[in-house]
């Protein structure tokens, strides 16, 4: 065998690996699925500017016409920013009103893309890390819980794996556990949280979607004589060039992990589930 012969196999073995390698690209259309992170993170050098809102109760006690159905009462609402620091990490910062006894939230988030699902590897598997301060007033009353003895009582951290493969091009599943950690608690409360999550999206066309996302805390304990409750939630998604638009149902009150996880007590059997949005809007920088 010749140099030449040699070297025209090595060039197309070495494009057989690349080609096999390939990685899947949009295995969801957004960094988010109603509540819950996806393994999606932004290229390097694009913003993403985002505001999310959930209404108050449809129905139940707290819903039906004398509330509009809850769109007179907002439970949460958070505007902020992401970044692609890195080709394979996204960086955030967001301000949200918190739906619990902690409000007035500013939480700080990384998420690195540990590997992508290709030929030979099957799943998607990104990492993510959160950390939550309430810049609330200080109580300075033991009974409520935004009494804080030090700047940590303020705090809570959440950190995740997210796992995901591309069924094709029109299903994508997730699964996601999680620990979430907050520093003050009541007194029948406990400061960590195990979750299992798991997020699904059906894609209808090129630019719309149904999307579905469940997160069922693992740790069972009670806050202020609340029972802890499953989050779920089932939404419309709509990618119109540079935004993505999310229309959904959830018995989530908070946005935030750091908010949503430890204190969602609403339950779907008693209506106590609300109308929410999402606007994604992403820019080069």
């Amino acid at each position: 065998m010749n140099l030449k012969s040699f070297l025209l196999i090595l060039s197309l073995f070495s494009i057989s690996i690349l080609n096999a390698q390939e990685a899947v690209f949009q295995t969801f259309k957004d960094t988010r699925v109603i509540n819950a992170h996806t393994t999606e993170v932004l290229p390097r050098g694009k913003m993403d500017i985002r505001i999310g809102h959930r209404f108050g109760d449809l129905a139940g006690e707290n819903g039906g016409w004398n509330n509009f159905y809850g769109l007179e009462y907002a439970t949460d609402v958070c505007i902020g920013g992401e970044y692609g620091l890195r080709k394979n990490m996204t960086v955030g910062l967001y301000r949200s009103k918190g739906a619990s006894d902690l409000r007035k939230n500013v939480s700080l988030f990384a998420k690195t893309r540990l590997f992508q699902q290709n030929d030979k590897l099957p799943i998607t598997a990104t990492l993510l890390t959160l950390a939550t301060v309430t810049t609330m007033k200080n109580a300075n009353n033991p009974d409520q819980l935004y009494n804080f003895n030090n700047f940590g009582d303020r705090m809570a951290y959440h950190v995740g794996l997210m796992v995901s493969h591309k069924f094709g091009n029109r299903f994508s599943l997730q699964l996601a556990p999680s620990y979430t950690y907050h520093a003050t608690r009541f007194s029948d409360d406990v400061n960590g949280i195990l979750a299992m999550g798991a997020v699904a999206k059906i894609q209808l066309n090129k630019h719309n979607g149904i999307i579905l996302d469940a997160t069922v805390p693992l740790t069972n304990a009670t806050y202020n004589s609340n029972k802890r409750q499953p989050i779920l939630g089932i939404g419309w998604e709509v990618e119109t060039g540079g935004h993505v638009f999310q229309i959904n149902f959830t018995n989530a009150e908070g946005i935030m992990e750091t908010d949503y996880i430890p204190y969602t007590k609403a339950q779907w059997g008693k209506g106590e589930f609300r109308l929410g949005f999402t606007v994604s809007r992403r820019f080069n920088i």
